[in-house]
């Protein structure tokens, strides 16, 4: 057990075949070697053992929280689900923001670890420190909102006050492999097919019914000092500071033009990095600024809800009407993300902002991952294109019309194209002979910052632990925002050294688990004070920073143990090659992987992308009892395939 101060220590082991709940504490050691949230949950997930089949009932879903999670740290609402992952065959984590995580603390858990499979439909139902299984098979079926409303209705809870749904829709049912968990506010755990998992084992919703007792800290007056340094440096920050432009204004589509602007926005399935370039090629009615933050705000914004203890309000509450197929549509959905914006607007081919308003809440409603569902839609486009897809079904450029249809149809896998598309680029590329359309790293799609503008992210990508990822090293916090200083996103020296140290420092901020846009505000100082505030322990910077190297080898270690290495830290071809190359400032430009690599393995102390015995040891790592290996680290010794 541990009686580190920001814990409930109480995790529930759900056995789903048989229908046994147990109830453990938290082991104090590896509280203290992997925080909570993401580090934790991957270490359950670790010693759980590599090499179980994604969608088999051996396979570990952890819905984890951190010891920040629903205290007064700033933006601390956020929830970690870890798991194999369908789509990669990698280890996942998987957050999102809105109450969860914080409801789940108040109900008195730290994490929920479900296994197994359960004959018929359940949903869990979590109060007071105890969880109780209960049958779902009426809900089946049902779109994730029709779901969460039935849910409500029948425990009787008040809404947006103490409940809490995450839930599946019919993507996780069917096994779209990139399928998400919803929770009540269309906040989601979206990448790596958690909801795929969520699915597999017939677990249709977990529903947090929670009072509002929030933790105290173990040493006050350092958690006050802390807690006051973050507010000030949020408070000061331009990207943050609530009302005054960036986040708080315009959401995450703040980056919309800032990214069109510098031709750093992947644009027709990457062949562009910019509408503009798109445009001026081919003589489209097509451009960024109809899809951005500021255009949302003034023509279609209707609120702005916050997370728990968040005072910049990232989220943005959209409502249209708009006809599709001649039908009048009017849809309130939340929120209008820059990245999802980009998968299913710029990147398939147009900029129409109600449709992909109205894409938007089908993907949520369906439970798919939005950029995952409008970068698979994007490479259908270039497939059919170039006549890859005859016999199965085509998607043209820009057809928001099929669009709008299609995410209903890969979630129902209603016909061919439907069904071949809900197995993410991977599968699809290994079928039709299209690895040069995939814009995937280890099978999932990258987010809406290209490599060959901002080099960071050409290695982040590459690197990630989970497939590509904007959200492992947010390196254009220092690219594009000079945070916390300015460097050249051309320049791909140094990269490598500056992605890890971006790496870890968000391990550890997904282990409290704080938002990221924390970021942006805080630094490791404040960091240390509030989880020292929090927990009682007294650790330093550079201890602190360790912990999130660890957690990010133990990672590498789980991969490395199902057949990955540095092959696999690799990119899309044309973010590579001279012949497919950017326009306008990018003109010229493209991604240095090579030399980028080099440098972040010899920084990680990894051999090719291998974590070596000597790292292990130096960090700590040991073996889980169930990986089935017998102690020498460092060895790819299985593959997912």
């Amino acid at each position: 057990m541990t009686e580190l101060g920001g814990f409930q220590d109480r995790v529930a082991r759900i056995d789903l075949s048989d229908g046994e709940v147990a109830y453990e504490s938290i082991d104090d050691e590896d509280a203290k070697q992997y925080i909570g949230a993401r580090g934790l949950g991957v270490k359950y997930v670790f010693d759980q053992g590599p090499d179980v089949d994604p969608l088999g009932p051996d396979n570990l879903l952890a819905f984890m929280n951190g010891p920040l999670s629903g205290t007064q740290v700033t933006m601390s609402g956020r929830i970690a689900i870890c798991t194999k992952s369908p789509l990669t065959g990698t280890v996942t984590d998987s957050h999102h923001g809105g109450w969860s995580g914080a409801r789940l603390k108040w109900s008195g858990f730290d994490g929920l670890c479900f296994e197994g499979e359960a004959d018929e439909p359940v949903y869990a139902f979590v109060e007071d420190g105890e969880v109780e299984l209960r049958d779902a098979s009426h809900l089946w079926g049902e779109g994730f909102h029709d779901t969460r409303d039935a849910i409500e209705e029948e425990v009787e809870g008040s809404y947006g006050k103490n409940l809490s749904i995450m839930g599946i829709g019919p993507g996780g049912e069917n096994g779209i492999k990139y399928a998400s968990i919803m929770n009540e506010d269309d906040r989601a755990s979206g990448r790596g097919g958690t909801g795929c998992v969520m699915g597999s084992k017939n677990l249709k919703a977990v529903v947090v019914k929670s009072s509002t007792k929030m933790p105290k800290p173990a040493d006050p007056e350092t958690f006050k000092e802390g807690h006051q340094q973050a507010m000030q440096a949020i408070q000061e920050s331009e990207v943050t500071a609530p009302n005054e432009g960036g986040l708080s204004m315009y959401g995450t589509n703040v980056l919309m033009n800032i990214g069109e602007e510098m031709d750093g926005l992947p644009t027709k399935n990457g062949k562009y990095t910019s509408t503009k370039s798109m445009r001026e090629a081919e003589g489209v009615d097509i451009d960024a600024e109809r899809v951005s933050g500021e255009n949302v705000r003034e023509n279609i914004l209707v609120d702005e809800p916050t997370c728990h203890s968040c005072p910049v309000a990232c989220k943005k509450e959209v409502e249209v009407t708009t006809m599709h197929k001649g039908e009048e549509m009017n849809v309130r959905t939340e929120s209008y993300e820059y990245e999802s914006a980009y998968a299913l607007g710029p990147n398939s081919g147009h900029t129409d902002r109600d449709k992909i308003a109205l894409m938007l809440e089908r993907c949520n409603d369906m439970g798919i991952d939005t950029i995952d569902a409008g970068n698979m839609m994007a490479m259908a486009m270039e497939m059919t294109e170039e006549g890859k897809l005859e016999g199965v079904g085509e998607l043209e450029w820009g057809d928001t019309e099929t669009m709008i249809d299609m995410i209903e149809r890969i979630a129902h896998r209603e016909d061919d194209l439907g069904d071949l598309l809900a197995e993410g680029p991977k599968r699809v590329a290994d079928a039709k002979d299209a690895h040069d359309n995939s814009l995937a790293v280890k099978g999932q799609t990258i987010a809406a910052y290209d490599p060959r503008c901002m080099k960071g992210m050409g290695i982040g990508y590459a690197t990630s632990n989970r497939g590509a990822c904007h959200l492992r090293g947010y390196t254009p916090a220092a690219e594009i925002l000079g945070i916390p200083e300015k460097v050249d996103p051309y320049e791909y020296e140094g990269k490598g050294e500056l992605t890890a140290q971006f790496q870890d420092l968000h391990a550890i901020s997904d282990s409290f688990d704080i938002c990221k846009f924390n970021a942006f505000a805080e630094g490791i100082e404040e960091y240390v004070l509030q989880y020292n505030g929090m927990t009682g322990r007294d650790v330093g910077e550079e201890e602190l920073l360790e912990a999130g190297e660890r957690i990010y080898n133990l990672e590498r270690y789980y991969n490395n143990l199902n057949g990955f290495d540095g092959a696999d830290d690799s990119l899309p071809v044309r973010f590579l090659e001279d012949g497919i190359r950017g326009q306008g400032a990018s003109e010229g430009e493209y991604c240095e992987l090579e030399e980028m690599k080099e440098e972040y393995y010899d920084h990680r102390g990894w051999v090719d992308g291998v974590v070596p015995d000597e790292k292990l040891d130096e960090l700590g790592i040991d073996l889980g009892p169930g990986t089935g290996v017998s102690g020498e680290g460092g060895a790819a010794v299985s593959s997912d395939d």
